[in-house]
């Protein structure tokens, strides 16, 4: 039985929760709801009760004495105790207590936990989003930064594990860069469709109060409704694409890390990384482990684990508003987005750090025969030959020099007429100095001057930066705007927002 001045949400049963059920349920949610979402709910209240004044729902006086309780809340004074199921009703019972059942328990007037607690979900997830996104503009930076130093550092191209045609560091660095602008894509629609308002919608159905949802919508930085009041508490797609988009990400970062880990080993000798990232052995002393390439490529798995439990919790669920389809997934989407914020700054870091041998990637890309699809083009060009008699003729020399255990660089003009006159009856006749050309990598990449070729990697460069600044100046604008509308919900309520900052800083929705 409650006192006078306590209202419970637990009225239909008239058992606290069991131990075992607040150890495991209650009260790991409500902890986690504190570190990380008390500053929002504390937002989310202050724009209810706002606007349930101005729509004469509550009287003046009430609303005043819920805004200023609010404001003097702080989340250490709220004690798990197995008596409430979650923050909101922590702070529905610290405003009874403070204020009495007949006005703190008028804050609830025309909502429910089911709108109330999407609503904090995706206010928390728009503020993940926008770590996230910042984090990510930051590698994208790093990227394209090392793509311009290395836009002309020639190496052997890969298909397969196999030398395939010589390309630079800087356009293999730029096509990563094109996946991560794709990323972005990805992850400023998830917040597109996260940033939308669900409060107001109820349990599922409105209430006959007349709300104004715009209002609230507009106080707490939303770009616009979740209409469907059922839409609004039944639907979690918002999450489960955010999830989504960092496994994607994190998938292709895994990637860039598997062949950066391979070109820093004693075999390659392509790159090296950068003593802060890496680790040692306890007993061989000559180990230098790639440990920050290793562990971004663990968190890969993480973040992929959280996707999948987030899309196990809510498969098989009705589609309404149910606990395990709605609400559990915020814990391993906010681990998703976590653990992708901070692996893209590693990333950039690790990036930035990389000490790279352009002499032994040259080298390579000499010897390893990457040349052998122009030196067959060269012969269609001069001798008129199909590509596919080209081919045949440039593959047995290969053959024939790798059997010998010769470089590509030792392909002479004279093997070409050998193996063109034994397959095709006649020599080709060309040019020592022409093959010579063919052979020589550098001229492979300057000659791939097709959209989208390795000849082209400063310009495409230069796109990507401009694309990358305006795409940049959205995430600051969008930023601010949350900013604002924060700073513009506590002042009207009547306290200056102590995290109200005009920097662009996404640490500041949260």
């Amino acid at each position: 039985m409650t006192t006078s001045n306590e209202v419970s949400v637990r009225e239909r049963v008239k058992q606290p929760p069991s131990p075992l059920l607040t150890a495991s349920y209650f009260a790991p949610n409500l902890a986690r709801a504190l570190s990380g979402g008390f500053e929002i709910e504390i937002w989310s209240h202050l724009a209810h009760a706002l606007m349930i004044e101005a729509q004469g729902i509550i009287g003046a006086a009430d609303a005043a004495a819920i805004r200023a309780t609010l404001l003097a809340l702080k989340s250490e004074d709220l004690a798990v105790d197995g008596r409430q199921e979650d923050l909101y009703s922590y702070i529905e019972r610290a405003l009874t207590r403070a204020l009495g059942p007949a006005t703190g328990g008028r804050l609830h007037t025309g909502r429910s936990r089911n709108d109330l607690h999407t609503t904090t979900a995706r206010m928390r997830l728009r503020a993940d989003l926008l770590d996230t996104l910042a984090a990510l503009a930051t590698l994208r930076t790093a990227v394209l930064a090392q793509a311009r130093v290395h836009a002309a550092t020639v190496m052997p191209g890969y298909t397969h594990w196999q030398h395939a045609q010589p390309i630079t560091y800087g356009y293999y660095l730029l096509a990563f860069a094109d996946v991560l602008a794709r990323d972005h894509d990805r992850l400023s629609a998830a917040f597109r469709h996260a940033n939308l308002s669900p409060l107001g919608a109820g349990a599922l159905a409105t209430t006959a109060f007349p709300l104004d949802r715009a209002m609230t919508a507009e106080l707490l930085g939303f770009d616009a409704l979740v209409e469907h009041a059922y839409d609004g508490v039944a639907s979690r797609d918002d999450a489960h694409e955010a999830a989504a988009a960092c496994a994607v990400l994190m998938t292709s970062l895994s990637r860039l890390c598997v062949d950066l880990q391979a070109w820093s080993t004693f075999e390659y000798r392509f790159i090296e990384l950068a003593e802060q990232h890496c680790s040692v052995s306890s007993i061989m002393p000559q180990k230098k482990n790639p440990a920050a390439l290793e562990h971004l490529k663990a968190n890969a798995a993480m973040v992929t684990g959280h996707l999948v439990a987030a899309l196990s919790a809510s498969k098989n669920t009705a589609f309404a508003d149910v606990s395990d389809g709605v609400s559990a997934i915020n814990a391993p989407v906010g681990e998703a987005t976590a653990i992708t914020a901070r692996s893209l700054r590693l990333a950039a870091e690790v990036l930035g750090g990389i000490t790279v041998d352009a002499p032994r990637m040259a080298h390579f890309a000499a010897i390893g025969y990457g040349t052998a699809t122009e030196l067959a083009d060269v012969i269609v060009r001069e001798t008129g030959l199909s590509f596919r008699m080209a081919h045949n003729i440039v593959a047995a020399v290969v053959a024939e020099s790798i059997a010998e255990g010769h470089p590509a660089t030792a392909i002479t003009a004279a093997a070409l007429d050998t193996a063109a006159q034994v397959q095709f009856g006649h020599a080709l006749g060309l040019p020592p100095a022409i093959v010579a050309a063919a052979l020589e990598p550098a001229r492979n990449v300057a000659a791939r001057t097709v959209t989208g070729g390795p000849a082209n990697t400063q310009a495409m460069i230069a796109n990507r930066e401009t694309a990358l600044a305006t795409e940049t100046s959205w995430l600051d604008a969008a930023t601010l705007r949350i900013v604002a509308a924060r700073a513009t919900t506590f002042a009207r309520a009547g306290q200056a927002d102590p995290l109200s900052d005009p920097s662009p800083c996404p640490s500041l929705v949260k």
